[in-house]
């Protein structure tokens, strides 16, 4: 139940699920401070509309969020859309339908999708002098990728199983393909290699968790808009109304 976690007054952060880039390229996030209002069911809540230098922000309707509540047992992360603005006793409230579970999670992360996915990888030859802020090149010929399975994937990185383990600071190009938007599209990303270890029970398998490295900004949102589709395709089943 979602008053397990959170109780009304607590403070919100609303982050937009679309990012920008800032005049220097790097990705800018941006936020607006409210707090929960109104608990009305498990998948409707009711928020006080952020305000900006003193003027309401109106969100509209059909726009989806990354909300953040502030609780005395830590942070709560879910991600969310907004389904109606209206005027309750002199405050302007949103109703804002859940389109994921809750979760903790620590500030600074993107919220993490469970999933099974076929992908490939290949580590990157460090004679190449490559930082990670240069473009890499993918040749469609190049058959020596290694064939790993995709676990878990965020707009910020991935964690994957594969026969291979990677040196921790490395990077590493990978490929895989998401459903978005109704057709199937491809990413060749690149990624710095935070951690390879070999898993327990599974002899020659090694757990990779990766950050993207110079993503574009057009496949880190079409990589958001899937995790937001599935989960809500999930939540949706857990309902039976999907």
């Amino acid at each position: 139940m979602i008053s397990k976690y959170v109780q009304i007054g607590n403070k919100i952060e609303i982050e937009s699920i679309k990012k920008t880039t800032g005049e220097l390229g790097e990705i800018t996030r941006k936020t607006y401070r409210s707090e929960l209002y109104d608990i009305e069911s498990e998948d409707i809540i009711k928020i006080a509309m952020p305000m900006e230098q003193s003027k309401i922000v109106l969100l509209p309707v059909d726009a989806e969020y990354s909300l953040c509540f502030y609780t005395p047992n830590g942070l709560y992360q879910c991600l969310a859309r907004v389904v109606e603005r209206y005027k309750s006793n002199n405050l302007f409230v949103l109703s804002m339908e859940l389109e994921t579970e809750l979760q903790k999670y620590q500030r600074r992360e993107y919220y993490r999708l469970s999933t099974v996915l076929d992908m490939k990888s290949k580590a990157i030859d460090e004679n190449t002098g490559l930082s990670g802020t240069e473009q890499v090149q993918f040749l469609d010929t190049d058959l020596t990728f290694d064939n790993g399975t995709m676990v878990d994937i965020s707009g910020g990185g991935a964690r994957f199983i594969s026969k291979v383990q990677y040196t921790e600071g490395s990077l590493i190009r990978f490929v895989f393909s998401l459903f978005v938007n109704g057709s199937i599209t491809e990413y060749k990303l690149v990624g710095k290699v935070l951690r390879s270890a070999p898993m327990e029970n599974r002899e020659d398998s090694y757990e990779n968790r990766i950050q993207f490295v110079n993503i574009v900004n057009d496949d880190r949102e079409s990589i958001i808009k899937y995790i937001f589709e599935e989960e809500r395709k999930k939540r949706h089943r857990e309902r039976g109304t999907f």
